[in-house]
């Protein structure tokens, strides 16, 4: 069954999740400290991290960043705060949800469920698609989770590799912003939207490192995103 890693300095809130966890089947880990989650992630990967954002050695976004220095586990982040700046911060830096207390623990242990599915492999086709997409000055190797703008490698995050993946499949169509983030197997959850307009504003970023002058990510508002060839 899957490992789940639970990073929390509470041991009541730590309990209740490792006996929802445990009923539904997964083995657990439990750390206190940020620091010895990282150690611990490298040496003995769990299948998805449970992290506190307020940890008393450093914060659960700071290990966050850590964190995809070298893994692209799943992370959960529990917060006892609720703003969405918060909860926006958290998705950007490459979280896959987010749960404010208080919360219940079933709650938690069904999108835990819920993440490690949409994880999963699938069931390979019968022929293999082709690894490499050319789209203009973008090429795209899925094999190899990378994306080359103008022969420039992109430093992307998971989340950013498939958005942009997305658009270049389908060039000039418009991607509604729900439509993306099941791309990108996400819940549309209230406020989760405005996540897609984040890391669109990042790979704008990125992409302008590479080539200041052009916009091939156009914005149709009201409607959503594409993209365009001629703009690239």
């Amino acid at each position: 069954m899957p490992h789940i890693l639970i990073v929390e300095d509470e041991a009541a809130i730590a309990d209740t999740l490792i006996f929802a966890l445990q009923s539904e089947g997964f083995t657990t880990t439990w750390l206190s400290l940020a620091e010895q989650a990282l150690a611990e992630q490298q040496r003995n990967p769990a299948d998805l991290l449970i992290l506190d954002v307020g940890l008393p050695d450093i914060s659960g976004f700071e290990a966050c960043k850590r964190l995809r220095r070298f893994s692209e586990v799943p992370v959960i982040f529990l917060t006892a705060r609720s703003e969405e700046i918060d909860r926006v911060v958290g998705l950007e830096i490459g979280a896959d949800d987010y749960v404010v207390k208080p919360f219940s623990p079933r709650e938690v242990a069904a999108r835990v469920k819920a993440i490690l599915k949409r994880m999963a492999p699938r069931e390979a086709p019968a022929v293999s698609p082709v690894a490499n997409v050319v789209s203009g000055p973008f090429q795209v190797n899925s094999e190899r989770v990378q994306i080359h703008y103008h022969d420039q490698l992109l430093s992307l995050t998971r989340h950013e590799f498939r958005l942009l993946q997305s658009l270049l499949a389908q060039p000039e169509r418009v991607f509604s912003r729900e439509q993306l983030l099941d791309g990108l197997g996400v819940a549309a959850d209230v406020g989760y939207e405005r996540t897609i307009d984040s890391h669109i504003k990042s790979l704008r970023a990125k992409l302008r490192q590479v080539a200041a002058a052009a916009e091939p990510i156009q914005t149709h508002r009201g409607l959503g995103y594409s993209y365009s060839p001629r703009h690239a």
